[in-house]
Parts: structure tokens; sequence; C-alpha cells
């Protein structure tokens, strides 16, 4: 596998072994001292060891955080910001998964500003409350394919106290550099590899489904999608297979590139239940993708009709559905949100959670509360009728 760096939407290094740049990295982004955030699993591994190692060895003082939940919540931001600001950390290297990388996003935003972490919330020019002079810049390396969120300008955060999840945004939060390092995924296993994959699916193909006009957008998910067909039972069923690997990291930041185009039903039912069952993110996309995509239907076909053509199935939507459905089956994706221990009894009240969620307003139909229930209850019954 062939080592590039490109630039869009920021700049990448990709390809084996470019972690064992960081360092370098940090010199180029005038970072002397970083906070390397991560999660408490990946901390006791070697990879983590490894990249503080790399640092100090070369006289940054460097420092670890990862009391980091699942689902990254409001506390778990403050004490960040709290041992960022005790250590005068000046940038942040942001290591794993969906949950660290928007928990580093976030420390790196708001452990210097002097507003609270709620006044970013994604609501109109909410961002510009925000001095982007203290922003820290960031180094994101992921260690699954799925969220992408090492190219995003936003940070997912629960807020304890209502609960639900609060998209954050500023353009600054955007990383400076991002490391695709395929070895860095190959301890990550089949179970995690399926949901991120799929999570990488679900971004990819709502942005491509969204109502929005952008037709960059639309054609990076288009290929981020046919990637995803070609590469991810293979790294599900072979963890050890590099090509397969780095090819659904790139996926993964396609899809998050892509979703400059908006998302859609999918996130707005994830969001809530993730919020209220602290279910994984990536594995509530994949169990609830064929059945917004069978609500979503009378909007989508022509779409997902030429979709079927460039990934080379028979054409029209039925094709591409049982596509969706046998990948999850063949990677081993729950079929029912009841398999997640979720039932019915919260559904009303999901349903008007999705309403309100932001990726709510670019799903090619404005579902309302009762339409997004009843797509939870199908979702959990298991009933694809549609």
């Amino acid at each position: 596998m062939d080592a590039v760096n490109w630039n869009y939407p920021t700049a990448i290094r990709f390809g084996c072994g470019r972690v064992r740049e960081i360092a370098e990295i940090c010199r180029q982004l005038n970072i002397s001292s970083p906070l390397v955030v991560t999660d408490p699993g990946l901390a006791q591994l070697p990879m983590t060891d490894n990249i503080l190692a790399s640092c100090r060895s070369e006289g940054l003082p460097t420092s670890l955080f990862s009391d980091i939940r699942a689902n990254p919540t409001g506390s778990d931001v403050t004490a960040g910001n709290r041992l960022c600001r005790e250590h005068a950390h000046d940038g942040v290297i942001a290591l794993g998964g969906g949950s660290a990388l928007d928990a580093g996003k976030a420390i790196a935003t708001f452990a210097y500003q002097d507003c609270e972490l709620w006044a970013l919330e994604d609501i109109g020019d909410n961002w510009k409350r925000a001095d982007q002079g203290r922003i820290l810049p960031t180094v994101a390396i992921p260690t699954t394919a799925g969220t992408g969120s090492e190219v995003g300008r936003a940070s997912v955060i629960v807020k304890q106290d209502e609960p639900r999840k609060v998209i954050l945004f500023h353009p600054g939060m955007c990383p400076a550099s991002v490391i695709l390092d395929p070895e860095l995924t190959i301890s990550l296993p089949a179970r995690l590899t399926a949901a991120t994959g799929m999570d990488a699916l679900s971004h990819n193909l709502e942005a491509y489904c969204s109502p929005v006009f952008h037709p960059m957008a639309a054609g990076i998910a288009a290929e981020g999608i046919r990637i995803i067909r070609d590469n991810l039972e293979q790294a599900v069923h072979d963890g050890s297979d590099l090509q397969a690997r780095g090819q659904m990291l790139a996926a993964s930041a396609m899809g998050a590139t892509a979703f400059q185009r908006g998302l859609g039903a999918m996130h707005a039912l994830a969001h809530p239940l993730g919020a209220l069952y602290d279910a994984h993110h990536g594995t509530l996309n994949a169990v609830l993708m064929p059945y917004v995509l069978r609500a979503n239907r009378e909007a989508i076909e022509p779409v997902i009709a030429k979709l079927s053509r460039y990934l080379a199935l028979d054409e029209g939507f039925e094709s591409f559905f049982h596509w969706v459905v046998d990948l999850r089956m063949n990677i081993g994706i729950p079929n029912t949100l009841a398999e997640l221990g979720i039932d019915e009894s919260r559904m009303a009240e999901i349903g008007a959670m999705a309403v309100a969620d932001p990726s709510a307003s670019t799903n090619p139909i404005q579902f309302d509360a009762r339409q997004y229930c009843d797509i939870g209850l199908a979702a959990v019954k298991g009933d694809l009728s549609g």
C-alpha cells in the first residue's frame, strides 16, 4: 500500500506506519506540548504508549487523558479541559474511534474558551460565539473506520441533564492534520469493524440521498459506498488485510466529507436512541438502515436506481435494499433494536426527539414525530414490509 498525502478537506497522511510521523506533525503545527485524548481501552494498548514515547523522545511534554465514555458527555469534556489547562497544553492528539475523536476535538475547542460548551450547539450562527484564536490545533488519528470525525467540523456530545446528544460546531474544530494508518485498525474486533463500517456506509448513503444540491459531496458519497461494498466484508472476516483496512479508512473519511450535504432519519433516530440507551452509534445506524430506506423509498427510488447501476447491482431500489440486508447479515449486524435491549416503551419520546434533531432537516422526506415513532417501532419488531 503506497503512502500518500491528501489535502482535502484537511491535511491527511495515508499509509501504513504513518503514525510514526506524529512528532514531526506536532512541530509543523507549532504544538510544543500535546495532550493525547483517547478512550480507556486504547489507553492500555501499546499504540498509545508508542505515541506518548515518540512525542516525549522529541522533547514534547505530553499528557494522557482517557476518562471518556462510549458516548462522551459534557462532564468528560470538562475534565479534559481542566487537565489541558493545568498542564498548559497547546495542542491535542485525538486517538481512537468516534468517541475519542469527538471528545478530543471538543477539548481542543473549549479548553481556553470563555463561552460554555453548549453555546456552540449547531444552530444558526452559534459558532461565532467562540474565539477561533483560542482553539488548539488537533491531530486526529482514527483507529476505527466509521465516524470520519477526523475530517469533521463538529463534535457530538451528550448533554446529561436532558439527556440528548448535542452537535457542537465550529469551522475551526476540523483537525489540522490527520493520520490514516491501517496498521492501527488491525486489533479492532470483527464486531466493531462491522458496526463502524456500517456507520461509514450510513454517512455516505444519507449524504448521497440528501435533497441538498452539492454534486461534489454526492460524487464522493457514491464512490465511498462502492469502496465499502468492495472491502467491508473482507475487513470483517480477515482483520489482518491491510488493503481492506486502508480502503475502509478512506471510505470513512469520505463519508464525513460527503455529509456536508446533510444526513437524515438514520441519524435523527440514532442520536436520541444513543443518548437514552447509551447504545453504540454505528450499530444503531446499521440496525436502522433498511427501515429508514423503506420509509424513504418514495423520495429516493430514482437516485438509488442510479446508485445500483454504479455498484453493478441489478437496477432498482429492491436490489440495493437487499444488498444492504444481506450485508448486515453477512457481517453479524443485529436485525432489530430489540436485540440491543431497546423496546417500544420510549419510542414516542424518541420520535419527538428525532424531529428536533438537526439531521432530520436533510432527510428526503420531512417525517413527523408519529412517523419517526413508527420507523422505530418497525425496527424494534423487525418489520421490513414497509
